[in-house]
């Protein structure tokens, strides 16, 4: 794959894959997991729990950390907090060690035709611009962060190592309202001793 006339390396390749489409928020992503990697020296996806993931948003850049990093939802140890924020921390168990990513706002663009990007923006925040101008300004845009240096895209952060808990195993019983089987840790005790479901719990 070609962006603006640059081709993209493997690793981002493989978010591209998972994702589904290159798009600047995946950039992001994969900026801050490429940098995770380096200071928490991870070398590979995680197979288990070993590497965390606590995202502030639910945006595109999660997905980057999930094909990069191996955080996923369904191992629990991605976790997200949807603030609203593009902000990450990542935490390595093995390292005893976190960093919290933080995007710098707001984006300024710094290529080569700043004033054809700052056309293309205006028109994108105007709901204006064409088919083909969105294309150009990420591809723009994409170009830009993937050549600029990383804390002048992001903010880095050591944070308290404070690891999140394993993710819950447990057996499932049938709940007394729906009878569905359920994680008995997720069930919900009413007043009169009966154990039931979320969803059941909070129509009675």
């Amino acid at each position: 794959m070609i962006v603006t006339g640059m081709a993209i390396t493997e690793d981002l390749q493989t978010c591209v894959d998972f994702h589904g489409h290159l798009c600047p928020g995946l950039v992001y992503g994969y900026l801050v997991a490429k940098e995770a990697m380096r200071l928490l020296g991870i070398k590979q996806r995680a197979v288990d729990e070993e590497v965390v993931a606590i995202c502030e948003s639910d945006t595109c850049a999660v997905d980057a950390l999930q094909a990069l990093l191996g955080t996923t939802a369904g191992k629990g140890n991605l976790i997200i907090h949807n603030y609203g924020k593009n902000a990450f921390t990542i935490l390595s168990r093995s390292a005893s060690c976190s960093y919290r990513f933080m995007k710098r706002d707001p984006y300024e663009y710094r290529g080569e035709d700043n004033a054809r990007y700052e056309r293309l923006d205006a028109a994108l925040m105007a709901d204006t611009a064409s088919e083909e101008e969105r294309s150009e300004a990420r591809q723009m845009k994409i170009a830009d962060l993937l050549t600029r240096p990383f804390e002048s895209v992001f903010m880095t952060t050591p944070v308290p190592f404070d690891p999140p808990a394993y993710a819950p195993m447990g057996p499932s019983d049938p709940c007394a309202n729906c009878g569905e089987m359920t994680m008995r840790l997720r069930m919900v005790e009413m007043p009169d001793g009966r154990r039931l479901c979320v969803p059941c719990a909070g129509r009675v």
